[in-house]
């Protein structure tokens, strides 16, 4: 069963600002850019991320970024938010070995 995104209105023409949490790859905001486009044709999209760890393995940068956290592939960011979690937190944190 598919997902579907909908949006409260018409995105076409719109200036739109994308925020993501973490930018690393790259594929998480690459589908949220499709989900987008199958809504509307936006005028412009920005992306502005609260951490830019790096790893990118597609061709897609921020606009505005928090801060750039270098990081190994080995490490995982987690953002802890007021509202969800209680506080304001950044954790760089070890994967687990699988």
């Amino acid at each position: 069963m598919g997902h579907s995104t909908r949006m409260p209105q018409d995105i076409s023409g719109k200036n739109i600002f994308l925020v993501d949490d973490v930018l690393y790859t790259g594929r998480t905001v690459r589908a949220a850019l499709e989900a987008l486009v199958d809504l509307g044709r936006p005028s412009s999209v920005k992306l502005a991320v609260i951490i830019d760890r790096g790893h990118r393995e597609l061709p897609i940068h921020a606009d505005m970024c928090g801060k750039n956290v270098p990081t190994s592939k080995n490490e995982v960011i987690e953002v802890k938010v007021t509202e969800l979690d209680g506080k304001d937190e950044v954790v760089i944190c070890e994967r687990d070995a699988q």
